[in-house]
């Protein structure tokens, strides 16, 4: 007989400011014996980032676009819709990764996202997208005014400490497709500041049907040269007569502006006589700006080197940087708006925010607008913030700055806490007092910051794997979720894994299960398939962090993925409800081991039936009720002999609540051919 007291899951998400951290951030297990490094695997160089000058890809971009009509009648996507090129990366083996946004009736499609992989041949090989909901037949008649949809935006941006009274802008009609079915709304921007000081660029998407909030996110995200934490370092300068500047011509142009304690406008460039900056104390303001400038240098050289990307948007064009924003401002932040960042002087305007991985963590904040575009909000949300804590340690790491070594600390040079103490841990993120170390079903509702605590663990341990050790002179000990050990690949390999799955695999809309099937697909395109090392090293990270299960659970998948982020609401003691997944371009019928990946939020998951239903009609149990399994959620991967079916056509996750006092939804489910 089942207890009375049934737990519920938190449903609305705690919407946060885009920074580098939380003001007021608080302060502050069983760990397993470090095991010795596998085998090296071999990367792929085919499946490597391509170099692309500005003109190659500009070309590229060209022809996608005026293919889009044709792909968009491939994917069979309905007459209103059409494909708007964002992005395109190529492979070494010329395999090119499209990205596209959509519109409908000529409204802009929020969630409608997708990316789509072609070989050199042509062939399309694979398409991830947002949202698999049609759009056919969607309705574009507004029952509620403009008006009406501002006033609620400026309602949800005085909760965050807005004082504006009106729009930026008259708000845009669109069609809402991130939360599952196509609803016509409302977006509207709303500016001013927040609380602390941050500049506000809310974006509230308001239903144009009923006039209720259905979701906000915020456009801001935070995250020779004598500095004040790197020592005395070369920096990239231009000479205009007798006069120096902080233009760095040889990345882009990038430059370093003084606001001198403005919080508007670009400022004034930093210039002078001689060419040295700073004298490594904070009360010289070109301290501050050779540290930042410095940053976006390592930053620069990091992608290009590293991921072979040329600049933030894959362009050859520089972001900038301003320094000395307000007063006593203890943050810095990215704004896609200017393409820029800013940092602020700290407490007392005594300690700039300018280290080498904050400088990292602000420029990275583009790179994600500029790839999957991470939604800042729930799980996407602490994703987003993660990718920029990652590539700000690997800055860090590639700098080799002895002033500021690498490690897996964020911002412990600038000493927010006041007590010489990180801002996050990537080893063990609980330590931080509010960041959590694995992933559960109400991981979405905090404050995105917090919500990355899981994905910035799955990278401290995919890199250096689980238990105690010591680099770089700093100790560290990492548990795991399921207690077992995990054997780390190095962090050169698992920023390889990450950056393929940001730039070719996530959409806006990705979460911790979505993230897990890209990450997956990544390391086999790039290491040698599902039997590597690198491939069953993700496996067991992600299962660290209670995402998925460990590499030996069942035998690895071998083909193509098809995966659905649409989130389908299951109903307490109702019907049934399925979410479907097109399948094409696999020949033949399906695997004998098609593996079926599972993620659901569920509070009492005893009361689920699941099944995969084949695009004839034949049903395959995944999953039966249960009475006495009284445990949340359905993080699985199933395995379901499907050689009979034919592999192409429409899939379906069948799932059905068969008892009272619980609700759950399916988040996303996967299918590997």
């Amino acid at each position: 007989m089942r207890p009375t007291h049934r737990r519920a899951t938190a449903t609305g998400a705690l919407l946060a400011a885009a920074a580098l951290l939380v003001t007021g951030i608080q302060t502050g297990y069983a760990s397993a014996t470090p095991q010795a490094a596998p085998a090296a695997g071999k990367v792929n160089p085919g499946s490597l980032p391509a170099k692309l000058s500005p003109a190659q890809r500009a070309e590229l971009i060209r022809r996608a676009g005026a293919d889009s009509a044709a792909t968009a009648k491939d994917l069979g996507l309905s007459a209103k819709e059409k494909l708007l090129v964002r992005d395109v990366v190529q492979d070494r083996d010329g395999t090119t990764h499209t990205r596209y946004e959509r519109t409908y009736d000529g409204l802009p499609v929020l969630g409608g996202d997708l990316v789509v992989a072609e070989s050199k041949a042509g062939k399309t090989e694979g398409v991830t997208k947002a949202s698999q909901a049609s759009l056919a037949n969607a309705d574009t008649s507004a029952d509620v005014a403009p008006a009406a949809a501002a006033k609620t935006a400026l309602a949800a941006a005085k909760a965050d400490g807005s004082t504006k009274t009106a729009a930026d802008k008259a708000p845009r009609k669109v069609i809402w497709l991130a939360q599952g079915k196509p609803t016509l709304a409302y977006e509207t921007v709303i500016g001013g500041f927040q609380e602390d000081g941050t500049p506000n660029a809310l974006h509230v998407i308001t239903d144009a049907t009923t006039g209720k909030k259905l979701f906000e996110n915020q456009a801001i995200e935070q995250g020779v040269g004598n500095t004040e934490y790197s020592g005395q370092v070369t920096l990239g300068t231009t000479q205009s007569g007798s006069t120096y500047n902080l233009t760095d011509a040889g990345r882009g142009g990038h430059k370093t502006y003084n606001l001198n304690h403005g919080t508007s406008g670009t400022g004034t460039l930093f210039s002078g006589a001689d060419d040295t900056w700073g004298n490594g104390a904070a009360s010289n303001a070109e301290t501050a700006a050779a540290d930042a400038h410095y940053g976006a240098a390592e930053t620069w050289d990091f992608y290009k080197n590293v991921l072979g990307r040329n600049g933030i948007k894959n362009n050859g064009v520089a972001s900038y940087s301003r320094v000395h924003y307000g007063n006593n401002y203890v943050n810095a932040f990215w704004d896609d708006s200017c393409f820029c960042m800013t940092y602020g002087d700290g407490s007392g305007n005594a300690a700039p925010l300018t280290a080498i991985d904050v400088a990292g963590h602000e420029m990275s904040h583009g790179l994600t607008a500029a790839t999957a575009k991470l939604n800042y909000s729930g799980e996407s949300g602490g994703l987003n913030e993660a990718t920029s804590d990652i590539f700000g340690t690997s800055v860090e790491f590639y700098a080799n700055n002895t002033s500021d070594v690498g490690d897996y600390l964020i911002g412990e040079k600038i000493d927010i806490n006041g007590d010489g103490t990180p801002l996050r841990y990537m080893d063990k993120p609980s330590k931080d007092g509010g960041s959590k170390d694995s992933w559960y079903s109400g991981l979405g509702n905090l404050d995105v910051h917090y919500s990355s605590g899981p994905a910035n663990h799955f990278f401290y341990l995919l890199s250096e794997g689980s238990g105690t050790k010591v680099i770089n002179g700093v100790s560290y000990n990492s548990p795991t979720s399921d207690g077992l050990p995990v054997v780390g690949i190095g962090r050169d390999k698992a920023i390889q894994i990450w950056y393929r799955a940001l730039s070719t695999k996530w959409t806006s809309t990705t979460n911790y299960a979505a993230a897990r099937t890209g990450a997956l697909l990544a390391a086999s395109e790039l290491y040698g398939g599902t039997a590597s090392t690198e491939y069953k090293a993700v496996q067991d990270a992600f299962a660290a962090i209670a995402v998925g299960e460990r590499s030996g659970g069942t035998t690895p998948p071998t083909g193509k993925v098809f995966t659905s982020n649409t989130v389908v609401s299951i109903p307490d003691a109702g019907a049934a409800v399925t979410s479907s997944i097109p399948v094409t371009g696999v020949t033949g019928n399906a695997p004998s081991t098609l593996k079926v990946d599972v993620n659901i939020t569920h509070t009492w998951r005893g009361d689920l039936v699941l099944d995969l239903v084949a695009p004839d009609g034949s049903t395959y149990r995944l999953k039966n009720s249960s009475g006495s399994d009284s445990a949340d959620n359905v993080i699985a991967t199933y395995t379901v002999n499907a050689s009979s079916e034919v592999a192409n056509g429409t899939w379906k996750l069948k799932a059905q609540d068969v008892a009272a006092q619980d609700v759950g939804k399916i988040n996303s489910w996967s299918l590997t051919f």
